[in-house]
């Protein structure tokens, strides 16, 4: 959330950013600085009364000691009229700070100054390619049927068990699953993330925190019964572990690593885009979570950015990082790159990991704050990354390692999977 006192100070700015995002309602902006201002006058005015008032507490109490009774009670008698006066200021002040903070919560977050302009995913800036396309043999498959042919991933299963976008994994699929989670889990602790295994059911708080709510509830599954969200990765769970919680300089920067499934409804994805494990209800993904100082954020995204580009490069899948533009960032994001892995039978790029910073916005809605030598509390900064999600991994691991004997598996991942071919 955006704080009022930067949207004072920066107008212009902050509109010019928000236009960079495309944002459809930059009149809110005004609407948001014209609440204060009468949020502030309310507020002078209530605290004007209850000076008032308690300087009349004051003398009632000095009269009463020195037995002026007379003036005392004239005094009392002024005191209904103030606290009729007080009650009527204190609920149009709560009425006002109420409409400020919905609109404050449909602002989104403001672009970094790096961010391109640009309205949809084609506009996104290429900023760094790894890797060499593989060659494929003349009767290569697409992975939904390799899945088929070596019997690892049941897709007509799930969606008799449970619906579209639900697959099975059996044998060495399973086993292929597990490896790479243990793979990332591993290496992420190696780079100096703690683990944590938190709960994958979060309530309205906890969205709210890390921008998920308002803004993404129709992409979020809903147990409605006892109004908890399914977790649509695990930076909503890892990054509320910090809600209200004041930290410590020196224990900057704090760096926490989670496997969880993960849920998204996807609503309305058709098509032969979205066919085999391109994209799914449910699936699994490590995420890692920093909070940084303000001054080390953008540091500190470089450096996860690397991390998850290592990962990659150690599974020998070519890959290209990009920036998003404005129009194809989140709600919440000040600047995000994606990792696109290249699947070679769909001779496609296929998202895998999104990294992005987040600035104070998460911190701001989260009430997470650090504290300087000097004792002053002020926002963190927030920070997360898919390192890695699984499906497409796995996709690109099907389709790029298809031999005529059979998949061959990343040298890397063999100490994991404990084969190093499905045939």
């Amino acid at each position: 959330m955006l704080q009022v006192s930067y949207i004072r100070e920066n107008r212009d700015n902050v509109l010019e950013r928000l236009a960079v995002k495309n944002f459809k309602q930059p009149e809110l902006v005004d609407e948001v600085l014209s609440l204060d201002d009468e949020r502030r006058r309310t507020q002078t005015e209530l605290d004007a009364v209850l000076s008032e008032s308690n300087s009349i507490a004051k003398q009632i109490g000095e009269l009463m000691r020195s037995g002026g009774k007379e003036e005392a009670q004239a005094l009392k008698d002024k005191t209904p009229v103030l606290k009729e006066r007080i009650k009527e200021m204190s609920e149009k002040l709560a009425q006002v700070e109420e409409e400020l903070y919905q609109k404050l919560v449909v602002l989104p977050n403001l672009p970094h100054a790096s961010v391109p302009r640009g309205k949809s995913p084609e506009e996104n800036e290429v900023a760094f390619e790894y890797g060499s396309v593989p060659a494929l043999h003349a009767d290569a498959l697409p992975h939904w049927e390799l899945a088929s042919k070596y019997d690892i991933i049941d897709f007509e299963l799930g969606n008799k068990i449970t619906g579209a976008g639900f697959p099975v994994y059996k044998g060495k699929g399973a086993k292929l699953q597990r490896a790479l989670i243990n793979f990332f889990l591993d290496h992420a602790e190696k780079e100096g993330y703690l683990e944590v295994q938190p709960p994958v059911l979060v309530n309205e708080a906890s969205g709210f925190g890390t921008g998920q709510l308002p803004d993404k509830e129709g992409q979020m599954y809903h147990v409605t019964g006892d109004n908890l969200y399914l977790v649509p990765t695990a930076e909503v769970p890892v990054t509320n572990l910090y809600r209200d919680v004041i930290l410590k300089e020196e224990d900057l920067p704090v760096k926490n690593c989670a496997y969880t499934p993960c849920f998204r409804r996807e609503a309305g994805s058709y098509g032969a885009h979205v066919r085999g494990l391109n994209r799914l209800h449910q699936f699994d993904k490590v995420e890692i979570v920093q909070i940084a100082h303000p001054d080390k954020s953008y540091e500190t995204l470089e450096q996860m950015s690397g991390y998850v580009q290592s990962l990659l490069q150690k599974l020998e899948l070519p890959y290209r990082v990009l920036r998003l533009c404005g129009g194809d960032m989140s709600f919440a994001s000040a600047l995000t790159y994606d990792m696109e892995v290249w699947c070679a039978a769909q001779e496609r790029w296929l998202e895998v990991s999104s990294v992005s910073n987040f600035e104070t916005f998460q911190a701001n809605r989260l009430k997470l704050r650090f504290k300087g030598k000097e004792g002053k509390a002020q926002l963190a900064h927030t920070l997360n990354g898919s390192a890695l999600a699984l499906p497409r991994i796995v996709a690109s691991l099907l389709e790029n390692n298809q031999t005529e004997r059979g998949i061959r598996i990343p040298e890397a991942l063999v100490p994991y999977t404990k084969f190093a071919w499905i045939d």
